[in-house]
């Protein structure tokens, strides 16, 4: 039996973390959309106001996956939930159970603070991953559209709004 091991992220892990997002990146069909650096996810997961949160899978040793999330809010449940960023687990260790074994440790966190939800996004297209959720009991949200305004539509947006001194 291998040996297979969730954990929360160390320092120690931002260079393999970032191979898996890239990884991820590429699998989703957006290598070109993927601009993150260590020092960035350094930062974002140990700096002084860490925001993002992060869980690793080892196999016999080795960072084989990833689960990154924070915290958001539900104003009608008046408490935190985890909304799931990043879900990976490299190819070669998929159907293992690392990947369901990522969403308990995220479920247990959960549990653990009294967050009412554990959220994420998946891709039309990506089967798989949709099957695979479907069968630990997530439902889709298929009522929600989701919007985004970033690049050249969010300076544009951000310079309609009159300062405030």
């Amino acid at each position: 039996m291998p040996d297979q091991r969730i954990r929360r992220a160390t320092e120690s892990d931002v260079d393999s973390l970032v191979k898996l997002i890239y990884e991820l990146a590429e699998y989703e069909r957006a290598p070109d959309e993927c601009h993150i650096t260590p020092e960035q996810l350094h930062l974002a997961l140990f700096g002084p106001d860490p925001a993002l949160f992060a869980h690793v899978a080892e196999l016999d040793g080795e960072v084989v996956g990833c689960a990154l999330w924070f915290r958001n809010f539900s104003t009608w449940d008046g408490v935190h939930g985890i909304y799931l960023e990043d879900l990976y687990v490299r190819p070669a260790a998929r159907g293992t159970g690392l990947g369901k074994a990522l969403l308990a440790a995220l479920a247990e966190e959960c549990v653990r603070n009294g967050y009412t939800r554990l959220q994420w996004w998946v891709l039309n297209w990506n089967k798989p991953a949709i099957d695979f959720y479907e069968s630990i009991g997530a439902t889709p949200m298929d009522e929600w559209t989701v919007y985004r305004v970033s690049g050249p539509a969010l300076t544009q947006l951000a310079g309609t709004t009159p300062a405030n001194d």
